[in-house]
């Protein structure tokens, strides 16, 4: 039985038998690439079901992130509505078994779409439009989830959902910036004087995107993924979020890099997506500029974070000026978000 970083095989191996019901060893894992953040794990043997073991990233961590046991029960009570997320198959909280928390789900089967060479190999065209319209419903869904029936209502603070992103967001930037940068301030000040006022309180994703989806070939969503920022506030913010990850073909080019995997034909473009999202949530959608704004502010300080910690070692051994264009980046995203605030005064 052979360890990879992050996995005690045997430790683990031995709680899966005992714990997730017709788990059956010896067990193989396979860091899942993707992502910055959580560590994903495939899990497979020759005689169970294949899961998805979830564990907080090897050291550079911030003391509050990472709740491996608030992420199995968003999962867990997400299960009761809706959403299509993997079913959940257990939560270790006992460090010692493999070093920090973990839990397991099951493998949900289909493609997670994180460029245009695999969008244009796994959908067609109609298949495309079909995962523009289902990406939207489904975040309507989320945002229409009955938090009592769920168990998620006391998930997190009901109201002042924005000031309390502002405050959370500019203190990790604070705490792990690489150099200064003015633009972050100026629009962590502007959007803590031009903040909508809150209309309600659903779950918010807080990361929605098209690559922490698992779809299959007909465009379905099967299953959203990467809960670990979710938490109950303005749904808007969300829509703000996929607005900025999301760059259809006739679309002007977002900050996001990510954004090529729905330039191809069939995919919605953004107003598209944005009046979907307004007919079937029945929310309005005039401060959405703020949103916007506001998601292009935040995603500045998550990859400043993601490149701090890059620096520090996360990666290994690298030279600086092979990790530039993560600090380029948060620059752009900065400057995206400064130039939407216009728009918003």
């Amino acid at each position: 039985m052979v360890d990879v970083p992050g996995i005690d095989a045997s430790a683990v191996s031995e709680w899966l038998e005992v714990t997730v019901t017709g788990a059956q060893g010896p067990f193989h894992f396979e860091r899942i690439a993707g992502g910055h953040s959580n560590l994903t794990y495939r899990v497979e043997s020759a005689t169970s079901a294949p899961m998805v073991l979830r564990r907080p990233p090897l050291g550079h961590v911030l003391a509050s992130a990472h709740d491996m046991g608030r992420e199995h029960r968003i999962i867990s009570g997400l299960a009761r509505s809706d959403v299509p997320v993997p079913p959940a198959l257990g939560f270790c909280e006992d460090a010692d078994v493999n070093g920090a928390p973990f839990y397991v789900m099951a493998y949900v089967d289909g493609y997670v779409v994180r460029s245009d060479e695999i969008a244009a190999a796994v959908l067609v065209p109609a298949a495309r439009t079909e995962v523009s319209r289902t990406l939207v419903d489904t975040l309507a869904a989320i945002h229409s989830v009955d938090l009592d029936a769920t168990g998620l209502s006391g998930l997190a603070r009901h109201d002042g959902y924005i000031a309390r992103q502002l405050k959370r967001w500019y203190g990790q930037w604070n705490q792990q910036k690489t150099r200064e940068l003015s633009g972050v301030d100026r629009v962590h000040e502007a959007l803590s004087e031009l903040t909508p006022a809150q209309q309600e309180a659903t779950i918010v994703h807080g990361d929605y995107r098209l690559d922490n989806c698992i779809v299959g070939n007909d465009g379905k969503v099967r299953a959203v993924l990467d809960w670990e920022i979710c938490t109950l506030g303005d749904p808007l913010a969300d829509l703000g979020m996929l607005m900025v990850y999301w760059t259809g073909p006739d679309d002007e080019t977002s900050a996001w890099p990510g954004g090529r995997a729905t330039t191809l034909e069939g995919f919605w473009n953004r107003d598209r997506i944005a009046a979907r999202y307004a007919e079937v949530s029945g929310r309005d959608l005039v401060a959405l500029d703020f949103y916007v704004s506001f998601a292009f502010w935040k995603l500045a300080c998550i990859l400043e974070g993601v490149y701090s910690r890059y620096l520090g070692g996360a990666l290994g051994d690298r030279d600086r000026s092979e990790l530039e264009p993560f600090a380029r980046q948060v620059e752009a995203a900065a400057r995206a978000a400064e130039q939407r605030l216009e728009l918003v005064r």
